[in-house]
């Protein structure tokens, strides 16, 4: 039995605090906002993020950062990308020195190009970072529906003891040593997502679903090989089994809010509608940014971002995309 706080109550939160107390953890959920704290346990649901999962009575509680984290054998960081940083900032000082900090946001930062466990390192710099992502909404995590998730850590002993905690008849977990391939399947899918999602708003079939879900992950580990990762983790659960799931469900937030521009909504009146956080909007630019970077070509997340920040309308994106140069598909094969 671990004693375990998870930071942030959104949905994934929530999926993740009632897993690990089903598995029979002492369970703490801490918000930084008052009135989720209060809903959560007047109401034991969060009736706007994940309706209809209840919180045991064994969970408890809080918005006291200093009791969430104190003695805490794991601290799961699971708010919005967005705020991870000020999230790991509020923390320095407050925890003990090699704290596992499992980090379960999918996001690459705007300016800086760093990934959450990068964040996280840079904010408390004596904390064993680690990260868990891999094909798993919220909604069905918390009805106990069969998932396998990946976890990355920096050693092997680190990975195989949060592998034992989280590990159930329900949820698989496997275990990595590629942090960045992890971070960058999780993160980058999502815009692949949101391109899913455009063409399903525009009337778009099956066909164009699986070219953008073939073409996708190809996108990704072009630019994830450069970066360092390795080209079997872009393939495995956190990249194409991540992007899968992604692209297909309705309730993927990205795919949702991509449905919405691809039948006309600006970008921020989907995100209104969805009344979640879209993380692909915010990875976009942090995408092209890095592809720019390392001189990767990505055309479809280009696209994307001509969508949502160039005035480019969908059906001009799916033009460009459709009547670039003709090419080969695998360079390295030889006739």
């Amino acid at each position: 039995m671990a004693d375990i706080t998870v930071l942030g109550a959104g949905g994934w939160g929530i999926a993740i605090a009632v897993l690990l107390n089903n598995n029979g953890h002492n369970v703490t959920i801490w918000s930084a906002v008052p009135r989720e704290v209060e809903m959560l346990k007047t109401k034991r649901e969060n009736e706007i993020s994940l309706k209809g999962i209840k919180i045991s009575e064994k969970i408890e509680i809080t918005d006291d950062l200093n009791y969430a984290v104190k003695d805490k054998d794991i601290l799961v960081l699971a708010t919005a990308s967005s705020y991870i940083r000020s999230t790991a900032h509020r923390l320095k000082g407050l925890t003990k020195p090699g704290q596992i900090i499992i980090n379960v946001a999918k996001g690459i930062e705007d300016e800086t190009f760093m990934t959450m466990t990068d964040i996280i390192e840079s904010e408390i710099e004596d904390a064993d970072v680690t990260v868990l992502s891999g094909p798993s909404h919220a909604e069905e995590v918390g009805r106990c529906l069969p998932t396998t998730c990946v976890v990355g850590a920096k050693t092997k002993e680190t990975a195989q003891y949060i592998q034992n905690i989280f590990s159930s008849p329900v949820f698989r977990v496997y275990i990595s040593p590629d942090i960045l391939g992890i971070e960058l399947g999780g993160a980058l899918k999502n815009v692949i997502a949101l391109a899913a999602g455009i063409a399903d708003g525009l009337g778009y079939g099956d066909n164009t679903k699986a070219a953008l879900i073939t073409r996708g992950i190809t996108e990704i580990s072009r630019l994830g090989i450069k970066m360092g990762a390795d080209k079997l983790t872009l393939y495995g659960l956190s990249g194409i089994g991540d992007l899968i799931v992604t692209c297909a469900s309705m309730h993927s937030r990205n795919r949702r809010a991509g449905i919405l521009i691809g039948q006309g909504y600006s970008m921020e009146d989907a995100m209104k509608e969805v009344n979640m956080v879209v993380e692909g909007v915010y990875c976009t630019k942090a995408a092209v940014g890095l592809a720019r970077k390392y001189e990767v070509n990505m055309p479809i997340i280009e696209g994307v971002n001509k969508i949502l920040f160039e005035g480019l309308s969908a059906k001009e994106a799916v033009n460009e995309l459709m009547m670039r140069d003709k090419t080969i598909e695998h360079p390295e094969l030889l006739w």
